[in-house]
């Protein structure tokens, strides 16, 4: 009887307990902090997360968002940015509908 050999996958992301926000960060978001997640879904974590951010921070502008957007990605790996940007598009047009 053949054993198969296991695969033993490991995450490409570095991990980090700890974010600040990039120095560059101003207006509504310079007082914001960040938070650590390990997530199973993603989309929907960033998505909470940024309907959140809206919310509390009285995001009112375009350019509001934009600075937002950036938070995020500065935040958060490259191989993250595609879940960030989903989420966002998510935001925007639910936003749009209401």
């Amino acid at each position: 009887m053949r054993r198969r050999k296991k695969t033993v996958r490991y995450s490409a992301v570095d991990l980090s307990f700890s974010a600040t926000l990039p120095g560059d960060a101003h207006g509504i978001f310079a007082d914001a902090f960040c938070a650590v997640q390990c997530s199973f879904d993603p989309v929907r974590d960033f998505r909470e997360s940024i309907t959140e951010m809206v919310t509390a921070v009285g995001v009112r502008s375009w350019e509001e968002m934009e600075e937002l957007v950036y938070c995020y990605v500065a935040l958060n790996p490259p191989d993250l940015h595609g879940f960030i940007a989903d989420a966002f598009c998510s935001v925007c047009s639910c936003r749009q509908r209401s």
